[in-house]
Order: structure tokens, then sequence, then C-alpha cells
């Protein structure tokens, strides 16, 4: 689930397979501010497909010439991300 206020949107609960689709639509409603802080503290649960969330959400955003800033990721998201070898496009921030 994502709730977005005054440029911060947080995303609660896993980000798997599962959902990932629910997700990239929600993402894409909600995601309208110039630049847009997501939390993922609440998240509880990834898979490799959360970092394709997060990067489709990175390209969309630049698409309509917005910034988009990752804050919080899990430990494990980061590690997954560090493996595939993007950690730089999440935490650069645009």
């Amino acid at each position: 689930m994502i709730t977005c206020q005054n440029g911060r949107c947080t995303v609660q609960g896993p980000v798997t397979v599962d959902n990932v689709v629910s997700l990239l639509e929600q993402g894409r409603e909600q995601l309208t501010s110039a630049a847009t802080t997501i939390d993922l503290s609440g998240v509880t649960e990834v898979d490799s497909s959360a970092l394709s969330l997060l990067l489709e959400w990175r390209r969309a955003a630049a698409r309509n010439g917005r910034a988009v800033r990752f804050a919080q990721l899990p430990a494990n998201l980061q590690s997954l991300a560090k493996l595939y070898g993007v950690t730089d496009l999440l935490s650069a921030g645009s």
C-alpha cells in the first residue's frame, strides 16, 4: 500500500511479485509532485521485483520531468540492490 502527502510517499507491507503490478499502478497515480521522497521503512518483505518497481518509478518520474528519492531502504532491499549493481541508481535521488 502507498500513501502520499506533501511530496512524501510511504510504502507499507510486502513488495513482491505477488503485488508489484498493483503497487506500480498506485505509484503512477500518486507520484505527481515535482519532487517526491518514497519512504520504504514500512516494507516488510521484498524480492527482486521490488528493485524493478523502484527503478520503474524512477524512470517514470524522469520521463515526466520529476524527481524521486528513496529513503529508509530495508536491509534486504539494499542487499539486492548491491547484488544487482544498482545501488547508485536507488541512492541518486532523481
